[in-house]
Formats: structure tokens, sequence, C-alpha cells
């Protein structure tokens, strides 16, 4: 916005219009001693190249993410992010806080919905994925509680070196439900599932198959958490796991001083009816033309809520 100073003259026509006879006079409700006597003890004005000498010294003293090393396991990573992946999302069509509950008039929408949950399907090897979770760790510790729903059991057993920060939401989570107990070891016969995080906490990635023949051995689910989505372009998808989760921040958003950023939830299609968050799917509408809905809403609290 423009500062477009005022003359003598403009000032005291605006005065005269509402009635006050000195700018002073507009402040006479501020106590006196709130004033600052004479001029304030600020710097002098600068031009614009110093200004940017003076922000550039002090932006000189931070660490920037590029120049430091990053790990797998931790869950937060600096990659590239395309100048068309921030144009696109701020466009009318995405940036909305409007749930396409109307089909009809968010096709766009529900079909970008639909290609990412494909697109986590196929990395996971899973046969369903959800919309997207708040984060990794919530994700996770939403996969715990849906495990708990489908084996009627109350223990969690970490079977890696888990993000410690994970393992805290994780243990928040499960101190709301009474004789939920979280615990590291070998799955028993009260065990709900098995969370593998691969690679783990320390950037070491785990076969799968020892974790599921346990499970197997005790009717638990095996939960495969991933905090680099990336990291399944090269290693093997977990389709051996009962649900599969973590966070999709570097497929394209920034580190945003460690989250929240994307979590990802996908499953068996057996277990589809216990999964939390909305589920885009596709349709034909009365012509038989393709298109694409939120599916299976029973499952949502907005509607189980009025039951």
């Amino acid at each position: 916005m423009r500062y477009l100073p005022l003359s003598k003259n403009a000032r005291g026509e605006m005065l005269r219009t509402i009635g006050v006879k000195s700018v002073d006079a507009l402040y006479k409700d501020v106590p006196e001693q709130a004033f600052i006597k004479g001029t304030a003890n600020l710097p002098s004005h600068k031009g614009e190249l110093e200004v940017e000498r003076i922000m550039s010294s002090y932006a000189n003293e931070n660490r920037a993410a590029p120049d430091g090393p990053f790990f797998l396991g931790a869950g937060t990573y600096f990659h590239h992010v395309p100048a068309s992946v921030d144009y696109i999302i701020q466009r009318s069509e995405f940036l909305t806080a409007y749930t396409p509950y109307q089909p009809e008039i968010a096709q766009g929408t529900l079909q970008v919905i639909f290609e990412y949950q494909t697109m986590i399907a196929r990395l996971t090897g899973q046969d369903v994925a959800n919309a997207s979770m708040y984060c990794g760790s919530t994700a996770l510790a939403e996969a715990a509680l849906m495990a708990m729903r489908v084996t009627k059991r109350s223990k969690v057993v970490i079977g890696a070196p888990l993000h410690p920060q994970y393992r805290e939401v994780l243990g928040s989570y499960l101190g709301n439900f009474e004789g939920s107990a979280l615990s590291e070891g070998e799955p028993d016969e009260q065990t709900a599932c098995v969370i593998v995080q691969s690679p783990d906490f320390f950037g070491t990635p785990h076969k799968y198959d020892k974790w599921r023949k346990k499970c197997d051995e005790t009717g638990a689910l095996l939960v495969v958490l991933i905090t680099e989505i990336v990291s399944l372009g090269l290693l093997p998808s977990p389709a051996q796991a009962d649900i599969v989760c973590g966070e999709a921040q570097s497929i394209g958003l920034p580190m945003g001083f460690g989250g929240p950023h994307l979590g990802f939830f996908a499953c068996r299609e057996k277990y589809l009816r216990q999964m939390p968050g909305r589920l885009c799917g596709m349709t034909k509408d009365a012509d038989g033309r393709r298109g694409y809905v939120l599916t299976l809403s029973t499952r949502e609290q907005h509607i189980r809520r009025d039951k």
C-alpha cells in the first residue's frame, strides 16, 4: 500500500470535518505519561541497500537447512520443492477450508484426492489409503487405536527403534484408554499390534518377515511406520503389513519448523471400515459418467456423533 502524506491544508480540512481543533485532541483519552517526550530512541533511517546488508548480516547468523545433514528416521527433511507446487496449491480450486461433501461442485478436488490415495496405496503395497492424516505421529497413534479396535486387545509393542517424539504422541493417545499398555519386546496373546519403523530412527531399514510371522502366531496386526515416504521409491514396499502409516512431508512440503506436515495412512481392505479419516472413491453418475465422491462416510465422526 502506498504512503501518501497529507498536506497541512488537507489535515486541517479533515480535523474541521470531524469537529476537532488539533491532532493532539484526538489522543486526549491517552494518559500523558504514555506519550514519548522528545524523539524516540530509534536508529536513523537507512537506504534500501543498507537495509538489505543489515538484514543479510542477521540472516547469516542462522544455519540454513540446506547446509545441515539429514538422516533417515527423524521425520523432517529438506527437499527441493518445485515452484509449481506452491503456485498450484494457492489457487482458489485448492486453497479452501471447504470439505468436498457436494461432489457436483467439487470434482476437481475429489479427483486429486483420489489420485493421491492411489499413489499412497501403490507405494505402500496396501489395498486402500485415506485422504491423509494430520501428521506422521498422529497417523501412527490412529493406527494403534485402529489395531485395538480390530483385535479387541490393548497392548502395543514397539519392534524397532521408534522416533522418540512419535512415541510421546503415541503414549499420549494410549494414556486415555484404560488398560492400554506400550512396551518393547515380543508380542503375545494380548498384543493388538507390533509397530516397526523402517528406516528406523537411526536410519536402519528393516525386513518384515520376522515380525509378520510373530504377528501371525499371536493374532496381532503388523503396523509399519515410514517417516520418509521417498524411501519407498528405493526400498521394498511394506505389503506384508496390515497397516502402513507415516510422514509424507518430503513429497512437496517445506520443513516448516518441524510440522505438522502430511500424515498418510493405508491398510488392507478387510479393515477398511475401521480406518480413520476421509475416503474418496470413484463411481458413476446417473448418466454413466465417471465421477468422484467421499464414500463410506458413516465411519466419520460428524455422522456417528448424531447416532
